[in-house]
């Protein structure tokens, strides 16, 4: 009897033993994360195409949209102001289909985040270890409520859907519970207005977005990307050895960002009176690591 107690009680000591040898939370090797969040802010610098503040155009009128959420197709880390696009360290590039014809953006396979929630999430063993100045992000969707003058005198709040990617094929999309069938791809600049179930749409001006971008002399983009480019203020160094999750937000500026052709001047948008819609990028982006 003494002998079988013994035999049990060595088995349970190798059970724990092995237990304990692959528990990698207590063996202190969980891997930890790169954290992508995302912020907008209708009290950041408004920035030009490039990089430059810049006040609303002579003749337009723009307001501050209260972005909801946004969806991005690519985010690549730039150790310098000379690494060229794409051949910085690209932890992020969204789906893509050619189902509309050209290369579009894939809008419902596309990724989607609001004002302080987290866009994107990988192993920091998939960031390649080094110090990055600059980070480079292609918009491809906002969506957030605006102000606008009905006929009847009274302001009323809407809501903006923005295609703002190089080109995006949409089936169909939803706006505040109204569905919209496309079916095709739509460039740059492509928007639908809903407010109390009533939507219109329409597309603005090629080359109308604003895309700012800093290094514009050292490392452009090309016409229609939507890259943004932005700076660390100290830099961001992955060494690969990280004991803690890596969480950098960036914040973007809403800074009357929805911009339009006035036709009566007094601030307010009123399609109505046939005021169009001429820019809706966003204005400026600042990096920062938490």
């Amino acid at each position: 009897m003494n002998v079988f107690k013994l035999l049990v009680c060595s088995c349970l000591i190798v059970l724990i033993s092995c237990s304990e040898d692959n528990d990698d939370s207590s063996s202190g090797a969980v891997e930890k994360n790169l954290i992508i969040k995302l912020k907008f802010d209708p009290t950041q610098e408004r920035l030009g195409n490039l990089g430059e503040p810049v006040s609303v155009e002579v003749g337009n009128a723009a307001q501050s949209p209260n972005v909801s959420k946004m969806s991005a197709n690519y985010i690549e880390f730039a150790p310098s102001a000379l690494t060229a696009l794409g051949t910085g360290e690209i932890i992020f590039e969204g789906a893509e289909t050619t189902e509309g014809g050209a290369r579009a953006i894939h809008f419902q396979n596309a990724i989607f985040a609001g004002h302080n929630e987290t866009f994107l999430s990988i192993p920091l063993s998939q960031v390649r270890a080094g110090h990055y100045e600059w980070v480079r992000v292609s918009l491809a969707y906002q969506e957030g409520d605006i102000q606008f003058l009905h006929t009847d005198g009274n302001e009323y709040t809407g809501t903006l859907a923005s295609f703002v990617g190089y080109n995006t094929y949409i089936s169909e999309f939803s706006l505040n519970g109204s569905v919209l069938p496309v079916n095709s791809n739509k460039l740059q600049g492509f928007w639908a207005f809903e407010s109390s179930g009533f939507v219109v749409e329409g597309q603005a001006p090629e080359g109308a977005t604003t895309v700012p971008n800093p290094l514009f002399n050292s490392s452009p983009i090309p016409q229609g990307s939507c890259v943004v480019t932005g700076e660390f203020e100290n830099g961001l160094t992955i060494s690969g050895e990280e004991t803690e999750d890596v969480v950098v937000t960036l914040s973007f500026s809403t800074n009357t960002s929805f911009e339009w052709t006035e036709v009566n001047n007094d601030g307010k948008y009123e399609p109505s009176a046939g005021e169009q819609v001429v820019d809706m990028g966003l204005r400026g982006l600042i990096p920062s690591v938490d």
